[in-house]
C-alpha cells in the first residue's frame, strides 16, 4: 500500500530533526505512528481507570483471589 503525504515546511523540519542516522522519512513516520498508538492506548487505560474511580469501586475492599 502506498500513502501519499504532502509535507509542509514545518513537517519537513520535524522529519529532519527527528530522523536518526540511517533512517528514511518512512522510518520516522513509522516511529511516529507507533508512538501515537502507544499514546492512544495509554489514554484509553487512563480513561478506564478514571471510570473505575468515578464508579466508587475499590479493589482494596475485595478479598484476595489467592
Amino acid at each position: 500500500m502506498t500513502i501519499g503525504f504532502r509535507a509542509t515546511a514545518h513537517d519537513t523540519e520535524l522529519l529532519e530533526s527527528l530522523r536518526h542516522d540511517g533512517e528514511s522519512n518512512s522510518d520516522v513516520l513509522r516511529r511516529a505512528l507507533d508512538a501515537l498508538q502507544r499514546r492512544e492506548a495509554q489514554r484509553q487505560i487512563q480513561a478506564d481507570a478514571d471510570a473505575i474511580m468515578a464508579s466508587g469501586e475499590n479493589l482494596n475492599d475485595e478479598p484476595d483471589a489467592w
